[in-house]
């Protein structure tokens, strides 16, 4: 995918190494599985930890050694210790490559909702992305690396760990830039679905729902989204910077995020009435039908057999 030189969005929040997060757990929010093999965070120090850190810095103060001063000394002196009264530093440079890259994905997919939305009468409201590392804090609530890339419908958010790319590659063999941008335009195809008053419906909806029910509407809702995703690749095809094997980077990568290939990995065997994204084939074919017709029409996964 040649995207170098090519117009970035402005939507980006960077919120890498930005300490002022936490909260509860996520609800509400449509994510890009991660395969289920992380674990949760720990949220703290325990107790006896906190005991044992007095207990030493009492130790060191009746020693006449203050371990605060030394320890503030140390990260604010020296030109390339940690600054830690200015928390940017902390942050990955804003103009990195992976940063580029999102900003361009992003800005590719604003041309071609907004074109597509001009084209029906409609205004396109831009959604803004978050770069997060490890966790932060949604409108939909908590996320973290676990939860893999998501989108908020109540924040209109599209949320993005920056590990998550290395493992799209190194866990689930999906490597190439293609792949990648699949990831986004994925989750920006959330939010179109929110704009067209297809997320507030299924929300409402589900509340009535089994828990089977509502898995099964979920993989429509999903399988929707990685349709218009294939329509985002269709107009990026169009323009001409797609390079040869891009497309089967894309397919590669949803086939590989699929429910039935995720459970095998990481438990050995299948339950597919808790599919709730779609299986390796669904997902692959829906995104080629985005990519080969460009129409939303194409992409009703609510009517017949998915």
């Amino acid at each position: 995918m040649e995207w170098k030189g090519r117009r970035q969005s402005d939507n980006i929040e960077d919120r890498r190494g930005d300490p002022s997060i936490g909260g509860l757990g996520r609800g509400g929010g449509f994510s890009f599985p991660s395969g289920g093999g992380m674990g949760r965070r720990g949220g703290g120090l325990s107790i006896g930890t906190i005991i044992f850190l007095v207990v030493i810095y009492l130790i060191f103060k009746a020693m006449g050694i203050d371990l605060l001063q030394v320890m503030d000394g140390g990260m604010s002196t020296g030109g390339s210790g940690y600054e830690q009264s200015d928390s940017s530093s902390s942050r990955q440079p804003a103009d990195d490559e992976m940063t580029a890259f999102v900003r361009t994905v992003l800005a590719e997919t604003e041309d071609t909702w907004n074109g597509i939305f001009q084209s029906m009468g409609r205004q396109y409201e831009e959604p803004r992305l978050v770069l997060f590392n490890g966790q932060t804090q949604s409108a939909c609530g908590f996320a973290s690396a676990a939860t893999g890339p998501f989108y908020c419908p109540s924040d209109h958010k599209v949320y993005l760990d920056t590990a998550f790319f290395q493992q799209l590659s190194k866990q689930f063999g999906a490597s190439g830039d293609f792949a990648e941008a699949y990831v986004v335009a994925h989750e920006v195809g959330h939010h179109v679905q929110n704009q067209l008053g297809i997320l507030p419906k299924f929300n409402e909806a589900r509340q009535r729902m089994s828990e089977a029910d509502a898995n099964k509407m979920s993989v429509r809702v999903e399988l929707q989204a990685d349709c218009f995703a294939g329509i985002w690749g269709k107009f990026t095809e169009q323009k001409g910077i797609l390079e040869a094997g891009d497309l089967e980077e894309a397919l590669n990568a949803a086939q590989q995020i699929g429910d039935d290939t995720l459970q095998k990995r990481s438990q050995g065997y299948v339950v597919p009435e808790s599919f709730n994204h779609g299986t390796s084939a669904q997902r692959a074919r829906w995104f080629k039908r985005g990519f080969d017709s460009g129409k939303l029409s194409d992409c009703d996964t609510f009517s017949g057999p998915v």
